[in-house]
C-alpha cells in the first residue's frame, strides 16, 4: 500500500509538470502572436470611398429630401390655418378640412417612410461595396504584416495594435471603383 501510494503521487506530480510545461508553451505562443484591431466605424467615416459614397447618396436622395421637406412646410401653413380659422368655420367645413389634413398627414408619412427605407437601402448597398474593399485592405495588411488576427469589434484596443489608419490610407490610395 505504501508504494502505490508513492506511485499516485509521482503520477499526479508528473500530470502537473506536463500541465505547467503545456501552459507555458501556450503562453510563449500566444505572447508571440501578432494581434490587431480595426475600427469599422471610423473606417466608415473617414475614409475616402465612403465619404464618396455618403455625397453620392446625398445627391441622389437631394430631390426627394427638397419635396418632402416643401411638403412638410405646407402640412405646417395648413395646420396653423385651420387652428386660426377652426372658431370661426362651419361644422362641416372644419369637419372637410380636418380630413385633407388627415389626408395630406398620410401622405406626407407614407413618402416620409419610403423615402427612409429607399435611403437606407442605397446606403447599404453602397456600404457593402466599401466593406468589401476594407476587408480587402485589412487581409493585404495582415498578410504583409504577418498579422495573426485583425479584429473589428472589441470593447477596448491598446492603439498600439490599432491599423484603421493604415486600412483608410490603403483605401484613400486606391482608385474608386468604376461604375
Amino acid at each position: 500500500m505504501h508504494l502505490n501510494n508513492r506511485s499516485g503521487v509521482w503520477t499526479r506530480l508528473a500530470r502537473w509538470a506536463l500541465a505547467v510545461v503545456l501552459l507555458g508553451a501556450s503562453a510563449a505562443a500566444f505572447a508571440q502572436t501578432k494581434i490587431g484591431f480595426v475600427n469599422l466605424d471610423r473606417i466608415l467615416r473617414d475614409a475616402a470611398p465612403a465619404v464618396r459614397a455618403q455625397k453620392k447618396i446625398e445627391g441622389e436622395f437631394a430631390k426627394r429630401d427638397a419635396e418632402l421637406g416643401r411638403m412638410a412646410e405646407q402640412m405646417k401653413k395648413l395646420q396653423d390655418t385651420f387652428e386660426k380659422n377652426a372658431p370661426t368655420m362651419g361644422e362641416n367645413e372644419r369637419r372637410n378640412k380636418e380630413r385633407e389634413i388627415n389626408d395630406a398627414n398620410r401622405e406626407f408619412q407614407r413618402k416620409q417612410r419610403e423615402f427612409r427605407e429607399d435611403l437606407n437601402q442605397r446606403r447599404n448597398e453602397e456600404l457593402a461595396g466599401v466593406l468589401e474593399r476594407a476587408n480587402r485592405a485589412v487581409r493585404q495588411i495582415a498578410e504583409a504584416e504577418k498579422y495573426d488576427i485583425v479584429f473589428q469589434e472589441a470593447v477596448w484596443a491598446d492603439p498600439r495594435v490599432d491599423i484603421t489608419d493604415k486600412v483608410i490610407k490603403a483605401l484613400d490610395d486606391t482608385k474608386p471603383a468604376a461604375k
